[in-house]
């Protein structure tokens, strides 16, 4: 089993998962303030409830892919191709709003939730109930997220779940550093640093999605003389011409160009649409995470003549 296969799900689950811990640890301290520590136990269950349910989103894309893989269908392999790319389609969307969106509304996140906590602790009847469904919804949509994604690397084995579970308990041990011991963390600095590592693992997803789109088609044509059709370039069905080769110098699945390929996407064969799809979402999604983080704001503040 290749190790490195994990490093994207640890990076991923570890960014995450640590936005999860703030939100619990955010709850557990308003609850402590407000003298409603009965209700940990509350917080507690939701967070457990929110990773198992997690695992079963997880475990049910697994099956998915599993009886895809195995089913005696004909045209089996090119479902199981076109299953993932959707995955992967998935994920980029989801993360790559997620990155966004969160930089965005981070500085008002303790604000946000320490309001709706306090507005469920007004309801003495279902404050118990409300402080669960609140700590479950937010640990289920960071590891859906997560799931998603790990769904999207299926192919590699082992691995991806494994840097998950690594990941979660990264999170977890710093959410407790935070929180309970008082360690100062620079969040902005970890978030910034994670958020472009997140950028360009979703980048090297982009690549990874168009080729098992490509591969579907190829599949197909194999299949179905009706598919011929599909094959319109001669280096590949879709991609177009291959205009990167390197797989002599640098190849992939060795040391150091497994490590390009899981933090910056690299690939030791890359086609037309591929290079064309890496650049393209570095463009607009990059562009709208650097907007997020104020860079283009201060850069128009700065070519503004001063009064």
């Amino acid at each position: 089993m290749n190790f490195s296969d994990a490093l994207p799900t640890f990076l991923i689950t570890l960014r995450e998962g640590f936005e999860a811990a703030l939100v619990v640890g955010i709850v557990l301290a308003c609850l402590k303030k407000a003298n409603q520590t009965r209700l940990n136990g509350w917080v507690y269950g939701g967070v457990l409830a929110g990773i198992l349910a997690s695992g079963g989103v997880g475990i049910l894309f697994q099956g998915l892919m599993r009886g895809v893989a195995t089913s005696a269908n004909l045209y089996a392999p090119v479902f199981k191709q076109l299953l993932e790319a959707g995955f992967g389609l998935v994920a980029i969307s989801m993360l790559s709003w997620m990155l966004i969106w969160m930089t965005q509304q981070s500085k008002s996140l303790k604000s946000e939730v320490e309001g709706a906590i306090t507005n469920v602790i007004q309801e003495s009847s279902r404050a118990g109930w409300g402080v669960f469904i609140l700590i479950f919804i937010a640990v289920l949509r960071e590891g859906f997220e997560t799931v998603v994604f790990v769904a999207a690397q299926f192919q590699q084995g082992l691995a991806p779940a494994l840097g998950a579970l690594a990941g979660i308990l990264g999170a977890a041990g710093l959410g407790i550093l935070l929180c309970r011991w008082g360690v100062r963390i620079n969040l902005r600095l970890f978030f910034q640093v994670m958020g472009v590592f997140l950028l360009l693992i979703v980048a090297g997803l982009v690549i990874s999605t168009l080729r098992h789109l490509d591969n579907a088609a190829s599949l197909f044509t194999r299949l179905s003389p009706e598919g011929a059709q599909l094959c319109v370039f001669k280096d590949s069905c879709l991609l177009g011409p291959l205009v990167w080769d390197t797989s002599n110098v640098l190849p992939e699945r060795q040391f150091p160009g497994v490590i390009l390929k899981v933090l910056l996407g690299y690939r030791d064969h890359l086609y037309l649409a591929q290079i064309i799809g890496y650049i393209g979402f570095l463009g607009i999604v990059g562009g709208l995470y650097l907007q997020s983080l104020g860079f283009g704001k201060v850069s128009r503040q700065s070519s503004q003549p001063s009064a």
